[in-house]
Order: C-alpha cells, then structure tokens, then sequence
C-alpha cells in the first residue's frame, strides 16, 4: 500500500480546510468502512485521508427539531441510529430498515453522512430517506447550503457533493403516522446487498391513498421515484388490482439495469411483485398486523 498521510482534525471547520476541491486523492472519512475497501481494490491510493473522528460531538446527535423533524449529525454511526428512542417512535420505517442494512460490525462504525456520500446505488438508506422527503446540509468553505435527498445522488458513486464539502447533517419531516415501509428484496442473508429495494410512503384520506412516494433503488445507477406509479395510486383504493396495475407500471417506468445480484429481467419482474406488496407491508403495519417477508426483509 502507497504510503499517505493522516490528517485527524479537532473541528468540521478544520477538517474542510484540509480537503482539496482539485485534489480526488484527499478523501474524509467517517467510520472508513467503504474508502478501505476501495484502498484494499486498489480503486483508491489516497494522499491524504482526512479522519473525522475527533470532530465536535455536535454532529454526531440525533435530535428533534422545532419543527418536530428528525435532525441527524453527519457523524452519527449507524448503530446510534438504530437503537434512537426517538427514531423508533417517530420514525419506524428507518428504524427497521437500519437492522438489515449491511452488518453489525459494520453499522457500528459507518456514519450517515459517508454512507450517503459513497453513493452505491445499492444502499437501502438513500430510497428510504427520499421517500420520506430528507433533506441534506452540505458544510463547505462558503458555508452550508441544503439540498434534497432526491437530489444528492447523480449517478453510480456520484453525488453533488464538492470534494471539499461534507455532510454535516440529515433532516427527516416528520412520519406522522403516516403508513411506510421498505421492501428489501435479497437473494441470500437480509444484511446483504439487496437485488431491488421498494420504499413507499402514503398518505391515506380514509380507505382511499391521497398520495404516494415510491422510490426504487438498487435498479438503476441511483435512487429513483416512480412518478407514473404514484400518479396511478394517487386517489385510488389499494385493491389487488390497482397494485398489480401499479406494479406493471413500475415495471414498464424503469430502465432497469441488471448488476451481479440479479438481471434486468429479474429485477424487472422483482418490481411487478414487490411494489403491491411493499404497499400491502405498510398499510398492515400501520394497522397493527404482522406483513409476510417471503424471503425479504419489510421495513
């Protein structure tokens, strides 16, 4: 391994001062679990990394806003997500989707803001979070400015994020009762990559879905809303066949690209299934019932 070196800043502040924005050899890093990877491929052979983890403690909370918002610290580990209070009352979709996402070992050390920023198309928490319409704050030598989480990823690894800014923290609108849930559709163990994600937040006007967001990941080369599928769901009742019609719609809307976890047919014919069902999951948890995993994992 190249020799570089290691920067370990006090402040967020002091830590953007050392990042380059012409420089895509110096990289920060949060819990290191993917930028060591890379290193170990070889697809990275830093100059500089630049340690986060003696940064002001700040952004490393989990609080509620005055708002009533979820506001995390780009520092949180995933662990500390996981096992909030507060996420587990206000927020339970991100709270079961947090236990299967990747492994313990792993949720121990990763920080929100780098998993966000690697931007695998594979992640769980990137669909989840959009549907549920978060926010993120970008810090860089000019300040913060804010952007939708819809908006962070652009392509396979890719994000808006400058290489001298981080994310320094993660605002979710409250629930609110409001019926979810997250599909995570695996080929082997429920903490591994998963072959298609479905995540869908409704809100509901008596029997009948007032509006839905339905973001797929792990299909394309980013996180992706289904805008035809919510049109279709918008003021219907969720009978089967509205759910079958809304998955062919999914199926038909999405440019699905096949990876080593499942062809583009495959995953094609995944969505046709799994958007009712993720639909049905939430409706059922909401009510209280227990919602069928047939070899996924509902959040």
């Amino acid at each position: 391994m190249i020799p570089f070196e290691l920067a370990r800043p006090r402040s967020l502040e002091e830590a953007i001062g050392l990042l380059d924005p012409e420089d895509p050899d110096i990289r920060p890093v949060g819990g290191g679990t993917a930028v060591m990877l890379m290193m170990k491929a070889g697809v990275l052979r830093p100059t500089r990394l630049v340690s986060l983890r003696d940064i002001e403690p700040a952004y490393s909370q989990v609080r509620i806003g005055g708002n009533g918002e979820l506001r995390i610290g780009g520092l949180t580990r995933l662990a500390t997500l996981e096992h909030s209070p507060l996420v587990k009352e206000g927020w339970p979709m991100l709270s079961r989707t947090l236990r299967t996402l990747s492994n313990v070992r792993v949720r121990n050390v990763a920080t929100i803001g780098g998993n966000l920023g690697h931007a695998d198309p594979h992640m769980d928490l990137p669909p989840v979070l959009t549907s549920l319409g978060a926010r993120v704050t970008l810090s860089g030598p000019q300040g913060e400015r804010t952007v939708p989480m819809e908006q962070l990823c652009t392509g396979y690894y890719e994000t808006v994020l400058a290489r001298n800014e981080l994310i320094s923290e993660v605002i979710v609108p409250p629930q609110a009762g409001r019926p979810a849930a997250y599909m995570k559709v695996t080929t082997r163990a429920a903490h591994d990559w998963p072959a298609l994600g479905v995540a869908v937040v409704l809100d509901m006007q008596g029997p009948r879905i007032r509006n839905a967001s339905v973001i797929v990941g792990a299909a394309t080369d980013k996180p992706t809303r289904l805008t035809k599928t919510e049109a279709l769901l918008r003021d219907a009742l969720p009978d089967e066949i509205t759910l079958r019609r809304a998955g062919e719609e999914g199926a038909q809307e999405l440019d699905i690209v096949g990876d080593p976890h499942g062809s583009a047919s495959y995953k094609k014919q995944l969505l046709r299934v799994y958007l009712g069902r993720a639909v049905r999951s939430a409706l059922a948890a909401t009510a209280g019932k227990p919602a069928g995993h047939h070899g996924t994992h509902a959040s």
